[in-house]
Order: structure tokens, then sequence, then C-alpha cells
């Protein structure tokens, strides 16, 4: 398949393990459209991760890890050339320093790479409710090229497990991405 992608997924420490665990998962079923995934996990991610899904299940994953600290990574520099940059979850003080330029780590760093390439970020936020700064920030990030994705599932397929729950939410990121992939599509 012509054109493969690159893609850097960055998980946070908001609540939401599920919804990287299952992208990630989807992601090392697809690598006929894949060149490269890498992956970036705060510290708190990783203790969510333990907190909600009960594993470290992240270390069995094919993909290459960086140090959140890891400023030589290739995706934090634009000549790296990732195409995607999905945040999964994003929590809103990610998101925060993404809207106000701090590239801090290596997740705001690449972040600001891929909004200054005109590239694709997907910050799939996962709070409730929103208050005004958080609303305000996605109004940046969104105005600034990203794509706020809320991790709000939906229901048209019938979901019965809480991982397919979460997968209408992953699915519709894989999507967002310009993957192919097989789901539930309206209307078929």
């Amino acid at each position: 398949m012509p054109n493969k992608k690159k893609i850097v997924v960055a998980v946070t420490g908001a609540s939401g393990s599920i919804y990287a665990d299952q992208l990630l998962r989807k992601l090392s079923r697809l690598p006929e459209q894949l060149e490269a995934v890498s992956v970036v996990m705060s510290s708190n991610a990783t203790d969510v991760w333990r907190t909600e899904l009960a594993n470290e299940s992240w270390k069995d994953l094919p993909f290459k890890f960086y140090d959140k600290n890891d400023f030589m990574a290739p995706f934090a520099s634009g000549s790296g050339q990732y195409d995607t940059m999905i945040i999964i979850p994003c929590s809103m003080g990610t998101l925060g320093r993404i809207a106000s330029g701090i590239s801090n780590d290596l997740v705001s760093r690449a972040a600001d790479v891929i909004l200054k390439e005109r590239r694709k970020l997907i910050c799939v936020v996962r709070e409730t409710p929103y208050q005004l700064i958080h609303i305000r920030n996605m109004e940046t990030v969104t105005l600034a090229g990203g794509i706020i994705c809320p991790a709000t599932p939906s229901f048209y397929s019938r979901p019965i497990t809480i991982e397919a729950v979460a997968n209408t939410v992953v699915d519709r990121v894989l999507d967002l991405a310009g993957l192919t992939i097989d789901s539930f599509r309206w209307g078929k």
C-alpha cells in the first residue's frame, strides 16, 4: 500500500487507558498501512493504566516507546516527517500546554511540531464537565489545525462489552487518522 503513515501516539494521565490500549492493539493489526508507530507515555499515564486496566500490557506491544523527556525522538522534529499524532487520552493539562505553546516534554513538543508542520493532531480529550478554560484551549488547538475528538462513545452499533464501547471512539480516531478499518458504518 503506497503512502504508509508514520504515527506518534501519546498517552497521558487522564482517565481512559482503555482507549489507548484498544487503539494500540488495532494499530498493531494494520502493519500494511503503517511505516512507523512511535509511543510516548507520561508518568501519570502508566500509573492510570495500571489502576484502570490492572496490567502493564503496553510493554507487550510491538512499537518503539520513547521517554517523555527524549527530545532526540524522531517526531520531536519536523524532519522526522510524522503524518499524525494521536493523544489518547489527552489530559486537560496536556491540552493546555499545547494550546499555550509550552513544549516542556516530548508530548507537547511533538504536538507543537505536528501543528507547525500543518500535519494531523488528534486530541482525544477525556474530561467532564468542561470548564471555560478547557473550552478555550480546545478552541485554540482547533484554530491551530488540531482536531478535538472527545472520548464520547456512540451506541449505533449496539456495543455489548466495555471494549466495544471504547472502540466506537477508537474507530472514529482511526478514521480521522486516515486509516482503512472495518468498522460500523451508518446506513450500511
